[in-house]
């Protein structure tokens, strides 16, 4: 039987214009013996970018919509996506009796975008910049996704990435997904999660584009499941974010976008994951984490 010491924060049904949206599990609270363990993993997974030459940087929790749409976030997933804006003073007090939500004339014009993956922050952060080489760098942050339904720590609305990502020369994109997925593996092994490597797609490509045509022929994205959950992922994006973000290479080509890569970890899915495998003993889970990174670094 499950120990997990979280509490869930937003239970109840929301009535909007699509019907309703059974919010029951979406937000979660982790107790003590969780929220040590999330941050063991986070840090063996930053010490692995880190060990492979990556700097830290910190996003921010929310990005002008402007800067959101370059990435075609609201063509390509506008069902996952969340906005944000300051609440209009004249009206704020109706949200007293507004229930489960706030009304549209409560809210001013929503000019800022929850991402949905942590990688932007990395494409923001060089955007217009040219790399005097190829470069690593780590980040951590919280993703929104507005799922059609939420299961524990399995699938919430409000989650924790961690990712690396690669930008520069594509040989070197490639090395990162090569490295890391031996690595994903070999940890997952020590651990006895039995995670499965399944190749999988994402729609950052116009679905008529000679890019979604090179996507279908060679995969993009690859994630490793158990029982049907994806908790970590490879992604390749060839020279999309660079060309979005004017990110350049310094070198014979000057005028060359760079290409990018990610790893990214989904922090409370491999908590999911570890107390499904572990039967609910967190302690238990905690040391054999710290047991298997020793055996992968």
């Amino acid at each position: 039987m499950s120990t997990v010491d979280e509490r869930t924060v937003t239970p109840g049904t929301v009535t909007g214009v699509d019907g309703e949206f059974d919010t029951d599990g979406a937000v979660r609270i982790l107790g003590p013996d969780q929220t040590e363990l999330l941050k063991e993993l986070d840090q063996i997974f930053a010490g692995w970018g880190v060990a492979a030459g990556a700097r830290e940087i910190c996003p921010p929790p929310v990005f002008p919509v402007s800067d959101l749409a370059k990435f075609d976030v609201y063509k390509n997933f506008p069902h996952l996506t969340f906005v944000a804006g300051p609440l209009n003073t004249d009206h704020a007090a109706d949200i007293l009796t507004g229930g489960a939500r706030v009304e549209p004339a409560v809210m001013n014009d929503a000019r800022f975008g929850l991402p949905h993956a942590t990688c932007y922050g990395a494409y923001l952060y060089y955007e217009g910049r040219r790399l005097e080489a190829d470069t690593l760098v780590t980040l951590v942050n919280r993703c929104f996704r507005n799922e059609t339904r939420y299961s524990g720590l399995r699938r919430l609305l409000s989650f924790q990435m961690r990712e690396v990502v690669a930008l520069g020369g594509f040989e070197h994109t490639q090395r990162l997904l090569e490295e890391f997925s031996g690595r994903i593996e070999k940890f997952s092994d020590a651990l006895g999660l039995g995670l499965e490597k399944e190749a999988a797609t994402d729609p950052f490509f116009e679905s008529g584009g000679a890019r979604a045509l090179l996507q279908k022929l060679s995969p993009v994205k690859y994630e490793f499941h158990r029982g049907g959950l994806a908790i970590a992922s490879v992604n390749t994006h060839r020279n999309f974010f660079g060309e979005r973000c004017g990110i350049t290479l310094a070198g014979e080509d000057e005028q060359g976008h760079a290409f990018t890569s990610c790893v990214a970890f989904g922090l409370e899915r491999w908590l999911a994951v570890l107390d499904e495998v572990y039967e609910g003993d967190t302690r238990g889970a905690l040391a054999a984490v710290r047991t298997a990174a020793q055996q992968v670094s």
